[in-house]
């Protein structure tokens, strides 16, 4: 899905991973006068750094995206902006560079302490911490809120790792089910120890407890599907207007104490979040200062990229980082044709890649033209290209020919694609599919769905995707680790466990027992490179299958507003910190 990390090594357990101990978020900045804007200034450092409070911070984005509610949410953006409203048990450190991979307390006093041989984790809250009411949080509020998400049924998006982890019991079935659910898998012996128990060792569980379901929730205050209206702050902000699909504005938590949360600076008095601009309005109010920041952190659309490049002063406000995202396409093996393989290969050969990577802005803006899953950032990466496109990449006809023939398609045949709606390079993917593919007569019809529906009941939901008349055969995709390692990246994207009837899982078309298998060994595997020679399997093995067509490893061309303070990628989010970020004044 939609976030990523860093900072992995080898430790004695079931997939063991070694996280560096870090307390805080570093030094304070020194105060500054505003510093003179330059290309890439904000990638690895801090730009305009300054500890000035006060202003408001003005955000847009195109499209909506999943939702607010900590317990149900799987886009990077939402990961990136809920830390002002949220408090996980431990986070990314909000920092520059690579040290913005390392994990921190947060909510939590110290990272987990684990016993039992890693199959049991304790954390202890700080003291102090508060809800925007001032109600003590307590270590049952944390517990409820990981309780909550896990039932996919109502909250339906994003990852299922404490589904699949814990030791629950066996008729567990969650407060939304049964207001008086328990489950002995996680304990709270006093108001501020919280201890999770585990069905295996697993080294690498502080992972675990970075995930927004880990922010605490009353149980009093919960609403299920509507908690998203108002979210219970437990960080500097909490919301003062919510309107669906049009905005929200966030004004600071008066019961927020800095005492108790190194790692947040709080800078700006208050924040102004636009839904549903219109993506290329967005680049030219970001280029004209009257926006700070585009949420999405996709990087600009093609419309405003002469504009930037071509401007010295345009440029000096922008960044091009590259992330450990890919963007690619889903090739749904239940729907007819694609459930014979050649069709399928026909497909991976037809498609001219180069348009892909124009889609999104060319080599510069976009990124690299992917031939397997893992982007090289991904430990375990292998250079692998199992259905090469042609010299100059813009596809191998007479294969994708010979592969039709062997379908039984010799001419060609109607799929349907979908892709989301309010992403013009998503839409821009979708018309170049739809060309590419014409020359070998596949006629592609696109069919564009709402960003914040896409995965929970389009084509994330396999009724939808499956059905004989709303079947997506493609389905435009993009996806950037949960942390950079081959479990943080492919697990939630390859293994067909994680698809789920109720809809919300990033898995759209690939369900390979063997790949299963694969997972399950390289979880097991203690030695690292063993592992990640596991994880080069899993990709080569899921590409052999044509399930899945890579279409560029990313790069973006993002800017930063003119008048933000403390500006810098965050390279857990592959995106500006908007956490850190102020306003000059």
């Amino acid at each position: 899905m939609r976030n990523k990390g860093r900072v992995l090594a080898a430790a004695s357990a079931v997939f063991a991973l070694a996280v560096t101990a870090a307390c805080g978020s570093g030094e304070e900045t020194p105060k500054t006068q505003e510093v003179k804007p330059e290309f890439n200034a904000a990638l690895t450092s801090v730009f305009n750094p300054s500890d000035k409070t006060g202003g408001t911070l003005k955000m847009a984005i195109s499209s909506d995206w999943d939702s607010v509610d900590p317990g149900d949410t799987y886009y990077g953006l939402s990961w990136n902006l809920l830390r002002l409203y949220g408090r996980s048990l431990v986070m990314f450190k909000p920092a520059p560079g690579a040290a913005s991979g390392e994990l921190v307390p947060d909510l939590a006093e110290s990272l987990g302490v684990p016993s039992d041989g890693g199959k049991t984790w304790t954390y202890k809250l700080r003291a102090g911490v508060k809800f925007e009411d001032g109600t003590a949080i307590t270590a049952k509020d944390v517990k409820y809120g990981v309780m909550r998400s896990m039932d996919k049924e109502v909250l339906v998006n994003g990852y299922t790792y404490f589904n699949d982890s814990l030791a629950l019991e066996a008729d567990y079935k969650g407060p939304f089910k049964d207001k008086a659910a328990d489950t002995k898998s996680i304990e709270t012996p006093d108001e501020r120890t919280i201890v999770f128990h585990l069905k295996q060792p697993f080294g690498g569980f502080d992972y675990f407890a970075m995930l927004p379901a880990t922010v605490p929730v009353p149980a009093a205050k919960d609403t299920g599907v509507k908690y998203k209206e108002h979210v219970v702050s437990s960080g500097p902000y909490m919301f003062d207007k919510y309107e669906a699909g049009k905005g929200f504005t966030l004004k600071r938590n008066p019961n927020w104490d800095k005492a108790t949360d190194p790692n947040r600076k709080a800078l700006p008095d208050a924040y102004d979040v636009k839904i549903g601009l219109n993506a290329d309005d967005i680049d030219n109010q970001l280029i004209s200062g009257d926006l700070h920041v585009d949420i999405a952190g996709t990087g600009v659309q093609p419309a405003a990229l002469p504009k930037v490049l071509q401007d010295a002063d345009k440029k000096a406000y922008a960044d091009n980082p590259s992330v450990a995202r890919l963007w690619y396409t889903s090739i749904n093996p239940k729907v007819a044709p694609f459930d014979k393989k050649e069709c399928r290969e026909a497909v991976m050969y037809a498609m001219d890649r180069t348009s892909y990577q124009a889609a999104f802005g060319g080599e510069f803006a976009g990124g690299q033209i992917a031939t397997s899953i893992m982007p090289p950032q991904i430990p375990g990466y292998a250079p692998t290209n199992v259905y090469p496109a042609g010299a100059d990449n813009k596809g191998d006809l007479d294969k994708a020919k010979a592969s039709l023939q062997a379908c039984g398609k010799p001419t060609g045949f109607d799929v349907t694609m979908g892709f989301r709606a309010e992403r013009p390079k998503e839409k821009a993917t979708a018309e170049a599919f739809q060309q590419a593919l014409a020359r070998v007569g596949i006629k592609v019809t696109l069919k564009g769905f709402p960003v914040g529906d896409y995965f929970s009941l389009y084509a994330g939901k396999p009724s939808y995707r499956n059905s004989p008349s709303t079947g997506l055969g493609l389905m435009v995709n993009g996806w950037g680790a949960d942390w950079n390692d081959g479990f943080g990246f492919l697990s939630q994207i390859v293994d067909s466990r994680v698809i789920r009837d109720s809809g919300g899982s990033s898995n759209l078309s690939v369900m390979i027992p063997e790949v299963d298998a694969l997972i399950d060994q390289a979880v097991a595997e203690t030695d690292v490179k063993k592992r990640e020679a596991l994880w080069a399997q899993v990709d080569k093995r899921v590409m052999e299958e044509a399930v899945i067509l890579p279409g560029v490893w990313a790069k973006a061309l993002t800017l930063r507003g003119k008048g933000v303070t403390n500006v810098f990628v965050n390279e857990a989010f592959g995106q500006y910190d908007y956490l850190s970020m102020g306003v000059a004044q």
